[in-house]
């Protein structure tokens, strides 16, 4: 499911969406918010240029309102069913889910965005 050359490897891992052999992002950790979203201009590896065009990346706000939903949705889920909360920490659940997956989301929104329009090319990577 995660294997190299399928789309759902590149979105999890951050990686190069041409080659997946290296990461898109500076630092792995997405958690260091000063750095969160600081991408490489190249891939090393393919040199693929991760920003085609200025501004590329504001379409990724789109998917990231979706990505978003689907954890708040996960939130409400398990608050609301598996623990049986009341409707006011169900509430607080879903912010404090959005509040602390917020710089996930905001990764993995840039990369399903930018797998949207690279494919991977098997010759590129290494062996």
């Amino acid at each position: 499911m995660f294997k190299k050359g399928t789309k759902l490897y590149s979105v999890f891992t951050g990686s190069c969406p041409k080659c997946h052999e290296e990461s898109m992002f500076k630092n792995k950790n997405p958690y260091i918010l000063t750095e969160a979203l600081s991408m490489h201009e190249n891939c090393s590896n393919c040199g693929t240029k991760y920003k085609m065009e200025p501004s590329f990346f504001y379409g990724s706000m789109y998917v990231s309102y979706a990505v978003g939903i689907a954890f708040a949705t996960a939130a409400f889920v398990i608050s609301f069913f598996v623990f049986n909360a009341s409707i006011h920490t169900v509430f607080i659940s879903i912010i404090a889910t959005l509040i602390v997956f917020m710089p996930v989301i905001l990764r993995v929104s840039r990369n399903i965005w930018i797998n949207l329009f690279i494919h991977y090319d098997k010759n590129l990577a290494r062996k």
